[in-house]
């Protein structure tokens, strides 16, 4: 929680009163009433992230005041895997009532919990696999691939991940007892599943899982003679860094990704996540930067085109969007309304978890510029599709899009809204 700060309140007032702004003008063009601003420059009330943001951008402070506003965030994740795992034992329990889990265990677990308790189960059956089975085996799988992957739109993760772990097993399974190119394919495909499994287990909401499984895809890149999957893992893990607000962390990272030596897609997406970490600390000229040359990046098309791609699928303009998202960080919420308004134009409609994400955060720029009725009307289709797919850093937006829609609550739109929208926008305890 924030705590007041007479630093940032007096920095406030002072830039307010350069700016030549009144407290009424300056409540107009943040859409926060005189009353909690005169508190916050008073240091009786802490300031909310979303109020440092628009304060920012409003006195053009150039991410001073944000430096100011946000506290320091503790425990980001610096180690790319969470545990120790010497291989990949998995237990699978199963209940009568259709529930279901995996839990990876150590060698000593397995071991300390007894042959009575374990039942193993190997691959049997004949030796090597031929070049024409290895082959019906990856068209099928990459088939899969991209099933699950229209699935993962429109389903809860914890219906896709059981399938998608067995797959994995058995992708890796299979290239063992394969030669040449079909082993390396095998292997870069069982690295995509891996990839695809840790997005899905941080939309549940378990960051440590999530970089266990990011770290199995990069091992299984490099087995299959891919090392340019590593590059990626830190896109992934700065997108962890992103959620948890910080900043620092996600443009170290990030750059760290655009090394000359990886595919301009891997770079691309990279310069992508280093503008969001950048609008996050309030730079909007250093946001700009970064994403021209996402944009640049992006552009260029290299490897095969029956490659699995590597991020997003779902968005025809990814920049773009990508823009629309950096904006209402960096407090510009028209902009960013205009922006998400003609990407989203874009978006399949059966990309429910696209339009989901990228819908909550439009009606949040709506609401941030005090267009509270278009807001509540964009917000409210979305809430079955958000129950739905149960994601976690989607309800980090729909928690922002509450907190700002109940500082009015008189209006008619946000009570009819408020119930369902404080329901699902809770967010989680552990």
């Amino acid at each position: 929680m924030p705590q007041p700060s007479t630093e940032f309140g007096e920095d406030l007032r002072r830039r307010r009163l350069d700016a030549g702004l009144s407290l009424t003008a300056m409540s107009a063009a943040v859409h926060y009433s005189k009353a909690q601003l005169s508190k916050v420059e008073r240091g009786i009330k802490p300031p909310s992230r979303d109020l440092v943001r628009l304060c920012d951008a409003v006195l053009k402070a150039d991410g001073a005041l944000n430096a100011l506003g946000t506290p320091a965030v503790a425990g980001t994740p610096n180690a790319p895997v969470p545990e120790e795992v010497d291989e990949e034992d998995w237990m699978m329990q199963l209940s009568p009532d259709g529930r279901g889990r995996f839990q990876p265990l150590g060698r000593r677990q397995v071991v300390g919990a007894g042959a009575a308790s374990l039942m193993r189960l190997g691959m049997g059956g004949p030796g090597p696999v031929t070049p024409a089975e290895g082959t019906g085996m990856l068209e099928a799988s990459r088939a899969l691939f991209a099933h699950y992957r229209r699935l993962g739109q429109s389903l809860q993760p914890g219906f896709l991940l059981p399938a998608l772990i067995a797959q994995t097993h058995t992708l890796r399974e299979l290239s063992a007892r394969s030669d040449g190119a079909n082993r390396r394919e095998l292997l870069e495909l069982a690295s995509r599943y891996a990839e695809y499994i840790g997005w899905l287990v941080q939309e549940s909401g378990n960051e440590q899982a999530a970089l266990w499984w990011t770290q199995r895809a990069v091992d299984l890149a490099a087995a299959g003679g891919d090392p340019a999957l590593a590059g990626y893992a830190l896109v992934r893990r700065a997108l962890i860094t992103l959620y948890q607000d910080d900043a620092e962390q996600t443009v170290a990272l990030a750059r760290r990704a655009q090394s000359g030596k990886l595919p301009p897609r891997i770079r691309g997406l990279a310069a992508q996540r280093e503008a969001q970490g950048h609008a996050l600390a309030g730079d909007h000229r250093a946001c700009l930067r970064a994403l021209d040359r996402a944009r640049a990046l992006l552009a260029r098309h290299e490897g095969s085109p029956d490659a699995t791609v590597i991020g997003s699928m779902h968005l025809p303009d990814s920049v773009g969007m990508v823009t629309g998202w950096c904006l209402v960080d960096l407090g510009r919420p028209g902009e960013a309304a205009e922006e998400l308004d003609r990407q989203l134009s874009l978006v399949s409609g059966d990309a429910l978890r696209t339009q989901a994400r990228y819908g909550v955060r439009r009606a949040l720029a709506y609401a941030s510029d005090g267009e509270i009725e278009h807001a509540c009307t964009l917000a409210e289709p979305l809430l079955d599709g958000v129950a739905t797919i149960r994601s976690a850093t989607i309800t980090i937006d729909l928690h922002r899009l509450a907190r700002v829609l109940a500082r009015h609550p008189d209006h008619t739109s946000v009570r009819r809204l408020g119930p369902r929208l404080g329901t699902l926008s809770r967010l989680p305890t552990s």
